[in-house]
């Protein structure tokens, strides 16, 4: 049993060449999760917000620091490391979801499943999933039919499908009316309260007054807002 926080990211850098100058998306970036805790980032555009989930899914190589989640490093591995690490440990929730459009919700959730080697794994079943977020009724619909807060439900649903330890979200509200960012913010709540840390990157005031800890990123450094 890992002992210690969910995600444990330190002194992250990352920059770019644009030109014949460096653009630092990320100074330093320290950032630690613990189990349970819902942390919200903030920060104007083009702060690095993105950039620092990306980097601490393992979907981009940070050119300083460490990432580990779960007591597992996800830094300086191969791109397959990184994904069986993302496919088991992480669930990963974008502003336009993560759903497949010729797939249906519950083949959606299925597939989520299916990359993290779900025949050798103890995992709920699609239908349990999609239960849980009210959508049991939809698993047969296509993305393209649903709703934008049923989709951004069902979004959630496939990035919880193998019971992660930790949730990353970008903008997981930003589509949706305040009725459907309520009902996506108490999911994620109760997806917290039973030990799920969760970094979830946002513009939204409401978001931001249900998280355990705000943290604001300006140009590239990270505070507590």
């Amino acid at each position: 049993m890992v002992v210690g926080p969910t995600l444990d990211a330190r002194d992250l850098y990352r920059f770019f060449h644009v030109g014949d100058e460096e653009v630092f998306a990320l100074r330093g970036v320290s950032l630690s999760v613990a189990p349970g805790e819902l942390v919200a980032v903030v920060g104007p555009s083009g702060s690095g917000k993105s950039t620092l989930l990306s980097c601490l899914a393992g979907l981009d190589e940070p050119d300083g620091g460490s990432v580990d989640v779960s007591g597992r490093r996800i830094t300086r591995r191969s791109e397959s490391e990184r994904a069986a690490i993302r496919a088991n440990s992480i669930g990963i929730l974008s502003q336009s979801a993560n759903l497949f459009e010729h797939l249906s919700v519950a083949q959606n959730v299925r597939g989520a499943t299916a990359l993290a080697g779900g025949a050798d794994r103890t995992t709920p079943l699609p239908e349990s999933v999609l239960s849980a977020v009210g959508l049991a009724e939809r698993a047969t619909a296509r993305p393209s039919t649903l709703s934008g807060g049923e989709a951004a439900r069902a979004g959630l649903a496939v990035a919880l499908a193998n019971d992660p330890p930790l949730l990353l979200a970008d903008e997981p509200t930003g589509e949706v009316d305040g009725s459907a960012e309520a009902e996506v913010l108490t999911l994620i709540r109760e997806r917290c309260a039973g030990g799920t840390a969760a970094v979830v990157v946002t513009h939204s005031v409401e978001v931001a007054a249900a998280a355990d800890r705000v943290m604001e990123l300006d140009d590239g450094r990270i505070s507590d807002a």
